[in-house]
C-alpha cells in the first residue's frame, strides 16, 4: 500500500483463504511496461501497521496505513518501502521482460516517425506540421500557395518536390525544447499580421503562450457548423446561411456529415471563416486518424492524409461494433468493441480487455490507437464501457453518474462485463479490466463489488482513498473535485462516498489478480484514455 499526497496508490490487502498476486509499481511520470503473468520469486514487502483513527457523525474509521503519507515525497521511510515495492515489481516480471522488450519494439516500429501532416489553407500559404526520424518533436511549417488567386477547393493539392514554393519553418519544438525534460505545444497559429501564437506548458506545468480554445461550433461566413452527439457517436451538422442582411430566423435543413465506421471519433480542425470547405480529423477504432475536406455547398469530402501505420497493418482485418448493455434500472449503456476478425471465434473463449472511465463528463471515444494492435493481433478483443458519469450520451449521462448517483458508474460498468460474458465475446476466466486515475476508482470499487466477475485488474494512478482524501481540503484538489464526488463534511455525502470508497470497501473475498501503478510525482496530470 502506498500512499502519496494523501491519495492511497496501493488500496488492496487481502483476507481470505487464497490471496491473489498484487503488483505494485510506483515510477516516475514515465511509464513502465508490465505484464499480468508471472511467477513469484521473492515475498512481497509488507507495510508496517500504526493505527490512525478519524471520526465523523459517529462514524469510527481505522486507517492503519495513514503513516505513509508523505506530502514531501522525502519521508526515508516511506520511500524505503517504495523501492521495495518496486524491486518486488521487478522481481515478480523478470520473466517476462524479453517479451516486455519485443513488445514495445512492436509498438514503436508501428510509428513512421518522418511524415507530413495535412496542410491547412489559409489566406496565401498551407500550414502543415513535419515530424523527422530520430527527433521527438514536430516543426511547424508553411508554403505558399501557387495560385493564391483561385478559390479554395476540397480538391487542392499542396505541391511539393523541387520546383513547388519553399518551405518555411515557422516553429522548431525540437530547439525550443533543448533543455527541458519535456515540452509541449498546446495550440498554434499565425495571426494575420504574421506573428506566432501558441500554448504551452514546460515540465512544471508553467504556462508560457496564449491559450487558444476549441469550441464545439464553428462559424463562418455562409455557413454555421454545430459538433454535436447522438446515440453516443459524435455528429456533424452544416447549416447554410441567409444573404449578407437577411434575418436569420432558424436553422433548417441541415446537411449531416455521414461517416462509414459503426463507431467512430470526429474533431473539428481549424479553417477559415470566409471558406467554405470545413476540415476536421477522423478515425475509428480500425480507422487511423484521417482528415477530411468538406465542400459545405455541395456535401463532397476529400481524404486529404491518413496517417500511416507500419508492419503490414491492414484496416479490413478487423471488426468493429456498438452494442448496448442494460443496466440495473434499464439504461441501455453503450459499448464499443473492437478484434481481429481472423482471431475470434465470439464463442467465450477470447481474452478481452475492457476499459472504463466515467467521470467529469469525459467523453471516451472509440479513437484509433495503433498500440491495441499489439492486443488484439494476439487474439484479444478489446471493449470500452461508456458508462454514466461521462458525458458520451449528453449532459443527463454525466449527472446520473456524478454526486449522489456516482454509484451508476460502476453498476454500468458491471453489466457491461456481464453482456459481453452473456453474448459469449469472453468468460469470467478471461475478462480483464483497466481503468485510470478516476477509472482507477472505477476498478477499485467493481472488485469490491464484484470481485468474482474477472480474471485481472489493472489500475493505473487511482483515486481510491475518496473519503479521508476528499475530507482534506489542504490537497489542491480537493476543494473543486466537490462539485464531481460530493462533501463528505455533509452527513449524506460522508455515508454515500463511503458505501463505494475502495479502501473503506475491501473485505474477506476472493480477489482477482491485480497491477496497481503510482507516480511519486504527477507533473504532467493523469492520463484518462487507453
Amino acid at each position: 500500500m502506498v500512499r502519496l499526497g494523501g491519495l492511497v496508490c496501493l488500496p488492496f490487502r487481502f483476507i481470505g483463504s487464497r490471496r491473489p498476486r498484487v503488483l505494485t509499481s510506483v515510477v516516475p511520470a514515465t511509464n513502465r511496461s508490465l505484464s499480468f503473468i508471472a511467477a513469484e520469486t521473492m515475498k512481497p514487502p509488507v507495510a508496517k501497521k500504526v493505527k490512525h483513527e478519524m471520526t465523523l457523525f459517529d462514524d469510527v474509521r481505522i486507517d492503519n496505513y495513514y503513516w505513509l503519507r508523505d506530502d514531501s515525497r522525502t519521508n526515508p521511510e516511506v520511500l524505503s518501502h517504495i523501492n521495495q515495492e518496486n524491486s518486488y515489481t521487478d522481481s515478480v516480471m523478470s520473466g517476462t521482460k524479453k517479451f516486455e522488450d519485443e513488445m514495445y519494439a512492436e509498438i514503436r516500429g508501428r510509428i513512421k516517425e518522418d511524415d507530413v501532416s495535412a496542410p491547412k489553407r489559409k489566406g496565401q500559404y498551407y500550414y502543415y506540421k513535419r515530424t523527422l526520424e530520430g527527433k521527438e518533436y514536430a516543426q511547424h511549417c508553411r508554403r505558399l500557395v501557387p495560385n493564391n488567386g483561385a478559390p479554395p477547393s476540397v480538391f487542392d493539392v499542396m505541391p511539393d518536390g523541387p520546383d513547388a514554393p519553399p518551405e518555411h519553418v515557422i516553429l522548431d519544438e525540437n530547439i525550443k525544447a533543448q533543455g527541458h525534460d519535456y515540452y509541449s505545444i498546446g495550440a498554434f497559429k499565425v495571426s494575420p499580421n504574421g506573428r506566432l501564437v501558441a500554448y504551452a506548458e514546460d515540465t512544471k506545468g508553467n504556462e508560457i503562450y496564449t491559450v487558444v480554445k476549441i469550441q464545439d461550433m464553428q462559424l463562418f461566413a455562409d455557413h454555421l457548423v454545430l459538433y454535436g452527439r447522438e446515440n453516443g457517436l459524435p455528429k456533424i451538422t452544416v447549416y447554410g446561411l441567409p444573404e449578407v442582411g437577411e434575418a436569420i430566423n432558424g436553422l433548417e435543413a441541415g446537411r449531416n456529415v455521414d461517416f462509414v465506421d459503426p463507431i467512430y471519433s470526429v474533431d473539428p480542425e481549424e479553417s477559415e471563416f470566409s471558406t467554405s470547405i470545413l476540415q476536421f480529423s477522423y478515425s475509428s477504432m480500425k480507422t487511423p486518424n484521417s482528415v477530411y475536406d468538406y465542400d459545405m455547398n455541395t456535401g463532397v469530402s476529400v481524404l486529404k492524409k491518413i496517417d500511416p501505420v507500419l508492419g503490414g497493418f491492414d484496416a479490413k482485418n478487423y471488426v468493429t461494433e456498438r452494442k448496448w448493455a442494460v443496466a440495473s434500472d434499464g439504461t441501455q449503456i453503450p459499448l464499443s468493441i473492437f478484434y481481429r476478425k481472423d482471431l475470434v471465434k465470439l464463442d467465450g473463449s477470447s481474452p478481452l480487455l475492457l476499459y472504463g472511465y466515467g467521470s467529469y463528463e469525459m467523453c471516451i471515444d472509440p479513437t484509433f490507437k495503433a498500440s491495441r494492435l499489439s492486443l488484439v493481433d494476439r487474439g484479444f478483443i478489446f471493449a470500452i464501457a461508456h458508462i454514466r458519469g461521462g458525458g458520451e450520451m449528453g449532459r443527463k449521462w454525466y449527472e446520473n453518474g456524478k454526486l449522489l448517483k456516482k454509484k451508476n458508474t460502476f453498476t454500468d460498468f458491471i453489466a457491461c462485463a456481464e453482456y459481453l460474458i452473456g453474448n459469449q465475446y469472453c468468460s469470467k476466466e478471461k475478462l480483464c479490466i483497466e481503468g485510470r486515475s478516476a477509472g482507477g476508482l472505477l476498478i477499485g470499487s467493481v472488485l469490491n463489488m464484484r470481485p468474482d466477475l474477472f480474471k485481472a485488474a489493472v489500475a493505473g494512478v487511482p483515486f481510491v482513498d475518496v473519503l479521508t482524501t476528499m475530507l482534506d481540503p489542504t490537497i489542491p484538489l480537493t476543494t473543486s473535485e466537490w462539485e464531481e464526488w460530493g462533501d463528505p463534511r455533509k452527513e449524506d455525502f460522508y455515508f454515500y462516498m463511503k458505501s463505494y470508497s475502495p479502501v473503506d470497501n475491501i473485505k474477506p473475498q476472493i480477489y482477482p489478480n491485480i497491477l496497481v501503478t503510482a507516480g511519486l510525482n504527477d507533473l504532467r496530470g493523469c492520463e484518462r484514455t487507453l
